[in-house]
């Protein structure tokens, strides 16, 4: 059976993955909450924009999911379920607990639909080249019908094992993503302090050992001092929340999650909250400016 994909959420990544369903002739139509959104990308590619989730689910036997929290996710499976039968197909990419996930397979298990968790990785540019990494928890014959909806948006699609399998590697993605970040906006700010030149700085240590996806892409960022969101910090705050009960029932605390989210905390209380996580420069940046300013007052 060919797929007729329903997309929901088109916000930073949501956005780009529809489109590249469209261009693959999978998608059928998309909801947003904002429906002036859904209005717009349907008038671009001559898709539907459904009026509400009853007609996308109509519309479709494959319902793709990109939104933000545990609880949206939750809200849309809550009201799609009267509306689903053993014929659709649910594959969520949102960033959420495990335990949510396996919450929402459990409510749409009843109504004879299989549920994938499939976070993805990779950024805006990844949902906009289909590049992107995708994180898949699930039976492994609902994986296989996904396959090719999920090949669609990414260049990499692997099935982890049961569901929220895919949201334990997604945790696991978000722990390197704030190592990496806390990295590279040290280092950039030490380099600020002993005044290299940053644009050389960039192109050279981006062929070295300690180079990476985030220093690459969003290193130029700090140079010009603007953090256009790619990653939001308070959407990685929440993903690192995440990770912290995960950790928990380990019975274990880890010092680079609790840390950067007190950093989070500040930049969110400053205005920076829908920044990129690069905007943690502006921390360390400080250190440095602070120090120096209390150099000159000796």
């Amino acid at each position: 059976m060919s797929a007729a994909v329903g997309f929901i959420g088109l916000g930073a990544m949501g956005l780009g993955m529809a489109h590249n369903l469209h261009k693959q002739g999978f998608l059928s139509a998309v909801w947003n909450r904002t429906h002036a959104k859904a209005v717009s990308f349907a008038r671009e590619t001559g898709t539907r924009a459904a009026s509400d989730l009853p007609e996308l689910a109509a519309l479709s036997n494959v319902i793709v999911s990109c939104v933000s929290a545990d609880d949206d996710v939750l809200e849309i499976v809550d009201a799609l379920a009267p509306h689903l039968n053993e014929s659709h197909l649910f594959i969520d990419c949102s960033t959420i607990a495990a335990d949510t996930a396996r919450a929402a397979a459990d409510r749409l298990r009843q109504r004879g639909v299989a549920f994938l968790d499939a976070p993805v990785s990779g950024g805006v540019e990844g949902a906009r080249d289909a590049t992107l990494a995708i994180m898949v928890g699930g039976e492994r014959e609902a994986f296989e019908r996904a396959l090719p909806v999920l090949n669609a948006m990414g260049k990499i699609v692997t099935h982890f094992g049961a569901t929220g399998a895919g949201q334990a590697a997604k945790a696991t993605n978000q722990i390197m993503c704030a190592g990496i970040i806390q990295a590279v906006a040290e280092a950039m700010a030490f380099a600020k302090a002993e005044n290299l030149p940053l644009d050389r700085l960039i192109d050279t240590l981006s062929q070295g050992a300690g180079s990476s996806w985030y220093f690459v892409h969003r290193a130029p960022n700090i140079v010009k001092n603007e953090y256009p969101a790619g990653f939001r910090i308070r959407l990685h705050e929440k993903d690192l929340k995440i990770c912290r009960a995960m950790a928990a029932r380990h019975g274990v605390q880890l010092p680079l999650i609790e840390m950067t989210l007190v950093h989070y905390r500040r930049l969110i209380e400053q205005g920076y909250g829908d920044e990129d996580i690069s905007a943690l420069f502006r921390l360390k940046n400080g250190l440095f400016e602070a120090a120096a300013k209390s150099a000159r007052k000796e």
